[in-house]
């Protein structure tokens, strides 16, 4: 069930009908009236993904009505925490600072603070090292004498230190970074967390509401350009 909060008066993209009766037609019958209520992604997972599109793309307008929604849904302000880190290195350091300007306002005004952003469980995630330095040896053939510090700190700190902290499962790391990508068409990179997403779970019917989702908040084309990235990968996959 959708929180009312989702289709409160003061919803971003409400009292458009004046400048754009489809569109405000549209928002109503299609984006909240249908799209927020299928399955098989919860609102949780939905809020997340539209978060993580509004970061990416440093539309930092609409990110307090849906972080609020995302709050009301069951994210945590630790999950919120986590995921300005997480972005920060997939969109940019400039567009998680904007973000956590408009995430400090919300905070203030629900009376979170700094205790409520420590994760539950501050166990890091646990690392298949193997695969990892399989991982990473092949990327340093590639591009080690190219660029052998940023190699290195994609091991030390993107894969060895921002994927395993707690804030997040890796489930969710995993969409925030498919949407991320997905946003900022950097397509080249989506096959490999389309499957590292899948080998934490996420399934293809969940992948395939992502992308449906990710149209209306990143545009038909960025959405379209995926796809045919993920469809190779499901098609590399066995069933």
């Amino acid at each position: 069930m959708v929180n009312a909060s989702l289709l409160s008066n003061d919803a971003p993209l409400n009292s458009a009908e004046d400048v754009s009766p489809s569109f405000e037609r549209y928002t109503k019958e299609v984006l909240l009236g249908d799209l927020w209520q299928r399955p098989p992604l919860s609102v949780r997972d939905r809020s997340i993904i539209t978060l993580s599109v509004l970061i990416a793309r440093n539309q930092s307008a609409q990110m307090p009505h849906y972080l609020n929604v995302a709050l009301d849904h069951g994210v945590t302000p630790a999950e919120v925490s986590g995921m300005v880190a997480h972005l920060a290195f997939y969109s940019g350091w400039a567009n998680a600072v904007a973000a956590i300007d408009v995430m400090r306002a919300v905070f203030d005004l629900r009376g979170l603070d700094a205790a409520q952003l420590r994760p539950i469980d501050a166990r890091p995630h646990p690392t298949d090292d193997m695969d990892e330095e399989r991982r990473h040896a092949v990327v340093m053939r590639k591009f080690g004498q190219v660029a052998p510090g940023l190699v290195q700190l994609t091991r030390d700190i993107l894969f060895q230190d921002v994927w395993r902290s707690p804030e997040l499962s890796l489930r969710d790391r995993c969409l925030i970074t498919i949407c991320s990508v997905i946003a900022t068409a950097q397509t080249a990179q989506l096959a490999f967390y389309v499957n590292r997403a899948m080998d934490q779970g996420v399934t293809r019917a969940e992948l395939s509401e992502l992308l449906t989702h990710v149209a209306f908040y990143s545009g038909w084309s960025s959405a379209y350009t995926a796809l045919a990235v993920v469809k190779d990968v499901f098609e590399s996959r066995p069933d």
